[in-house]
């Protein structure tokens, strides 16, 4: 599949939380770093993740904040 997002980052599952309707999922990128990404609960059973899964971070976003003391 090809894609128009640019940031595409591959990375492994290494822990969901699931709630009610949504499920916070972190991913370890190749680098060490994690990044924590939340979808709904069914997205999450629909891409069947799990502790391991490899998946391909896409981030598409108009702002980015940051913040100093």
């Amino acid at each position: 599949m090809r894609l128009s997002t640019r940031n595409q980052l591959d990375g492994t599952v290494v822990s969901i939380t699931l709630g009610e309707a949504m499920a916070v999922v972190k991913i370890r990128l190749g680098g060490g770093d994690v990044v924590t990404s939340s979808i709904t609960r069914d997205a999450a059973e629909d891409l069947g993740l799990a502790d391991g899964t490899p998946v391909k971070v896409l981030i598409k976003s108009t702002e980015v904040a940051l913040g100093v003391e």
